[in-house]
């Protein structure tokens, strides 16, 4: 009984694809370099909601 996608064809899919996979990740580490210079730049530097921004530390109940 043939499985549910059919008959396999021994075609190479990885291989022809490694430019956009090189594609892909330059565009994620400009992405993340630039979202990086923005979160350390002077406009967004005391965002509240800036990750890396300095944030008051809860205070403790005891």
């Amino acid at each position: 009984m043939p499985g549910l996608l059919g008959k396999k064809f021994p075609a190479p899919v990885a291989g022809p694809m490694w430019p956009f996979f090189a594609a892909g990740l330059v565009i994620m580490y400009g992405i993340n370099s630039a979202q990086t210079a923005m979160m350390n730049s002077a406009e967004f530097k005391n965002d509240p909601r800036n990750p890396s921004a300095a944030s008051p530390k809860p205070a403790d109940k005891h």
